[in-house]
C-alpha cells in the first residue's frame, strides 16, 4: 500500500462516515447501481473524496454511461488516484483509490468515450459534491 498522506485509525474512519461511506471507501463495497446521490447528477463543480476532501473529478469530465454509477473520462490530475490491480469476485479489474488517503473509489474500464478512452466508474458514496462558484 502507498504512503498516504492521511491516517486514521479505524475507529476515526467508522466516526467521520455514514455506515455506506466507510463500506465503500474503507472496505472497498460497491453500492448498488442506480442508488447513489451523484450516478444522475450533473450540476456544475467539482467531486472531493468524501474521506479527506481531495478534490478528484471534475463535472465538466461526467458523462452518463448508462452503468448507474457516477462516470468521469479523467481525474483533475492523474496524481490525485493510484490504480491498483484488483482480482476481487473472479475478476481482473483497476481499482481507483485517492492517493491522499487510499479511499476506494471504484474502478477504471478502457470503454470511455474520446478524449481518453477511459471509464471512471466511481462510487457516489465516496464522493461529496462542491458547486462551482459563477
Amino acid at each position: 500500500m502507498s504512503d498516504y498522506k492521511i491516517k486514521k485509525t479505524d475507529a476515526e474512519w467508522r466516526a467521520q462516515l455514514s455506515p455506506m461511506d466507510y463500506q465503500v471507501t474503507r472496505q472497498a463495497a460497491t453500492e448498488r447501481a442506480f442508488t447513489g446521490r451523484y450516478w444522475d447528477h450533473f450540476a456544475d463543480g467539482q467531486y472531493r473524496c468524501i474521506c479527506c476532501n481531495e478534490v478528484l473529478f471534475d463535472a465538466a469530465t461526467k458523462f452518463d454511461a448508462g452503468c448507474g454509477w457516477p462516470s468521469y473520462t479523467e481525474p483533475v490530475e492523474q496524481a490525485r488516484v493510484e490504480r491498483v490491480m484488483d482480482h476481487s469476485h473472479g475478476m481482473v479489474r483497476v481499482e481507483v483509490r485517492c492517493q491522499h488517503c487510499g479511499a476506494h473509489l471504484g474502478h477504471v474500464f478502457d470503454d470511455g468515450p474520446a478524449p481518453t478512452g477511459e471509464r471512471f466508474c466511481i462510487n457516489s458514496a465516496a464522493l461529496d459534491f462542491t458547486p462551482r462558484s459563477t
